[in-house]
C-alpha cells in the first residue's frame, strides 16, 4: 500500500507521461509534453514545458498544489529531466519528483 505522498507521486509521473487520447473514454487525460521533446530548446521551450506540466497537474490532480517545476535538458541522452516541486494539500512540506521524459524517435 502506498502513502499519500508516494501515490501522489505515482499519479504525477502517470499523468506526465499519458498523451491526449490514450485513455479510452477520457481523452482530455494528457500532457503534449511528448510533443515539445523535439523542439529546439530554447527558452521559450522551457517555460511551454514548465506551463504543460503545471496545467496538467493543476486540472487533474486535486491532492497536489506545484510550487515550482525545473527543467533541464540532456543532450547526449535524449531525454529531459524534470524536477517537480509540490506539496501535498493540507500539508506545509515541500515534495520534489525528479523524474524524465525520453524521445523516443
Amino acid at each position: 500500500m502506498k502513502s499519500d505522498e508516494e501515490a501522489i507521486k505515482t499519479a504525477l509521473r502517470n499523468l506526465i507521461s499519458t498523451r491526449h487520447y490514450e485513455r479510452p473514454f477520457h481523452s482530455e487525460i494528457g500532457c503534449q509534453i511528448h510533443g515539445l521533446l523535439f523542439e529546439n530548446f530554447t527558452p521559450v521551450t522551457v517555460q511551454l514545458i514548465k506551463r504543460t506540466v503545471f496545467d496538467v497537474i493543476e486540472k487533474f490532480e486535486p491532492r497536489a498544489t506545484v510550487l515550482d517545476v525545473n527543467v533541464r535538458e540532456r543532450v547526449d541522452q535524449n531525454q529531459i529531466d524534470l524536477e517537480i516541486i509540490f506539496r501535498v494539500n493540507n500539508s506545509e512540506k515541500p515534495i520534489t519528483l525528479t523524474t524524465f521524459v525520453t524521445r523516443v524517435r
